[in-house]
């Protein structure tokens, strides 16, 4: 065990002595998390059986050196370009979304999706006012003009615009986004997508949320927009670039959404080497504008790397590997329309992920040996998931078996697709509320540092049959505690378990940890709707915000040391030992 710890524990009426000494010996030495079996029953009968049930899983953490260090904006957001045609984004100053955004930094906000290749930049601070225009929708997009003497303050810890919008403000603009969803939805599936202009007030709007929330932007440019010869025309971005410089808005950019897919999106094909070459003539434009000669360019954001996305990537990297600072992909797991709960629980979907960080990571690893890779857009389910599904409890299987996993292979960046509004997958809806997926994200922000660490575990394992791989149940992951939370000493080790059974698992800290306090954060549905549930519970207490500004109170639960943790079914744990005095954990 790491550090040489001897224990001993009374295992009486859990496992035998003798079972305990042979299970030690083989010690499964995973990276970031281990993957713990569930015994079935056999022909030896159903005692057996239940005394694979009761077996006690043994868990010791590597203390003295970390796997690797992620980003330390690793668990970062997105925010679609839909809300410029919604109107959403003339609500991105509300007090209670910048709190909720200003919860998740430091950040990225990415700013892209589906329809960043329809974006179109206008040079004028009211498109509407300039072409004369007074359109059904001209008061609600610009009531701000009338309110920004009286209703809008500034915050002064951070000198930017915050807003307390009006029910009546409120609730118009839902009806009028519900409206614009079915729209949307149409455009998906009928792939004949609109184009979308961004205004330079637009643009203010979208920058000073993501400079209000602590979050660095990074906007996504036109790809589609093109010469005769299919280069790329950049005098659309040129002039963006140029409005931004003489703001001094300090953003990092990106070209293109998903360039695998523009065949089928608009009968166009890119290949890896035009994007590629694309790519430098953008970082060539960067350099000509003297504010943005050191930004950073993040690309190309291939979709799931199958045989066309991979070769694109491929051929991108031979052309433009070098000018990028980090190489940018999407992974979504299922589709929308047909997901149902119980998807969410299994453990084959869970693995996909793994697979596919492994080719984007050997084709990376072919051309530019090093190069950090982001997760950069990650959701649930596409086609903008699924109303009742995507956003409950239910999800955060998937998005911290995601974070986790990404850490331990190796992502740098994880993006969660949306932050707000867009289809289901969003972590905010579109009352404000945080959905389960929002609290997750808060407290792995409070708890998880940016130092992955490797864990060791023994227990009942299953051998698997000839040709069949084991696709465990029980997800562990560790990493040193968030240094940025005061309330620990560096040096303490947080520890988060995803049981995806339907039985509680115990499990005994062993090795340097066997004799820590531990605060347990216990993550579970709220209400009578199980898995299905959009309000969650921790430690027992439900979780809601207290007013626009203030976060309730995320208590602990002391276990006092030596206790084991016992975990309940379909749940979700956090387990911070207090002064493991890890020295892994007690530097930067």
């Amino acid at each position: 065990m790491p550090g040489g710890s001897i224990f001993q524990i009374n295992l009486s009426g859990i496992l035998p002595v003798f079972y305990l000494l042979a299970s030690l010996p083989v010690l499964a030495r995973l990276s970031a998390s281990a993957q713990v079996g569930e015994q079935k029953s056999t022909a030896a009968g159903p005692s057996q059986a239940r005394r694979g049930m009761k077996t006690l899983i043994l868990l010791d953490v590597e203390i003295r050196g970390s796997i690797r260090s992620v980003n330390e904006n690793f668990l970062s957001i997105q925010l679609d370009p839909a809300v410029l045609h919604n109107g959403w984004i003339d609500f991105l100053s509300s007090k209670k979304l910048v709190t909720l955004a200003r919860g998740l930094s430091p950040a990225f906000l990415w700013f892209g999706g589906k329809r960043t290749d329809f974006l179109q930049f206008q040079n004028h601070r009211n498109l509407a006012k300039h072409r004369g225009e007074l359109g059904p929708d001209f008061y609600l997009k610009n009531y701000e003009d009338d309110i920004v003497r009286s209703d809008i303050a500034m915050d002064k810890q951070k000198g930017c615009k915050i807003a307390q919008h009006p029910d009546i403000m409120l609730e118009l603009q839902r009806e009028k986004a519900s409206q614009m969803q079915i729209v949307l939805i149409k455009e998906h599936f009928s792939n004949t997508y609109s184009n979308i202009t961004i205004t330079a007030r637009s643009l203010d709007k979208l920058y000073n949320f993501a400079e209000c929330s602590g979050l660095h932007l990074i906007f996504g440019l036109n790809a589609l927009q093109r010469n005769s010869d299919n280069s790329w025309n950049g005098s659309s971005g040129l002039s963006l670039l140029k409005y931004c410089a003489s703001k001094k808005y300090n953003i990092s950019w990106e070209l293109g959404n998903e360039p695998n897919s523009y065949r089928s999106m608009v009968g166009r094909t890119i290949n890896g080497s035009r994007l590629g070459k694309d790519y430098v003539q953008l970082k060539n434009l960067l350099q000509s504008v003297r504010f943005y000669t050191k930004a950073s360019l993040y690309g190309p954001n291939i979709g799931r790397p199958r045989r066309n996305a991979a070769g694109l990537l491929d051929r991108f990297m031979k052309t433009a590997g070098t000018v990028i600072n980090a190489v940018t992909w999407q992974h979504y797991y299922i589709d929308g329309q047909t997901v149902k709960v119980t998807d969410f629980m299994k453990t084959r979907l869970l693995d996909t992920l793994s697979e596919q960080i492994a080719k984007v990571q050997r084709i990376v690893n072919s051309h530019a040996p090093g190069k950090k890779v982001w997760l950069a857009g990650v959701g649930p389910s596409w086609a903008g998931g699924n109303s009742n599904l995507s956003d409950t409890f239910a999800a955060g299987f998937l998005w911290l078996n995601t974070l986790g996993m990404s850490a331990k292979q190796g992502m740098d960046v994880v993006v969660r697709n949306s932050f707000f509004d867009h289809g289901y997958n969003h972590l905010v809806d579109q009352n404000f509320n945080p959905l389960p997926d929002y609290w997750l994200s808060l407290l792995y922000k409070r708890l998880v540092g940016n130092k992955v660490l490797m864990i060791q575990v023994a227990g009942l394992q299953r051998r698997p049959r000839p040709g069949r791989v084991i696709r465990d149940k029980l997800r562990i992951y560790a990493h040193c505690t968030q240094s940025r939370n005061h309330n620990y000493l560096r040096g303490s080790i947080t520890i988060y378990i995803i049981n995806l059974h339907r039985s509680r698992k115990k499990i005994k800290l062993a090795g340097a940890l066997r004799d820590k306090t531990v605060h347990q954060y216990l993550f579970q549905p709220h209400g009578d709707q199980g898995l299905l549930a959009k309000s969650v519970q921790l430690n027992g207490r439900p979780l809601v915000m207290e007013d626009d500004e203030t976060f309730p109170e995320m208590k602990p639960r002391t276990l006092r040391a030596g206790r084991m943790v016992v975990i309940p079914p379909l749940s979700i744990g956090f387990y911070v030992v207090k002064n493991a005095n890890a020295p892994s954990c007690k530097f930067r």
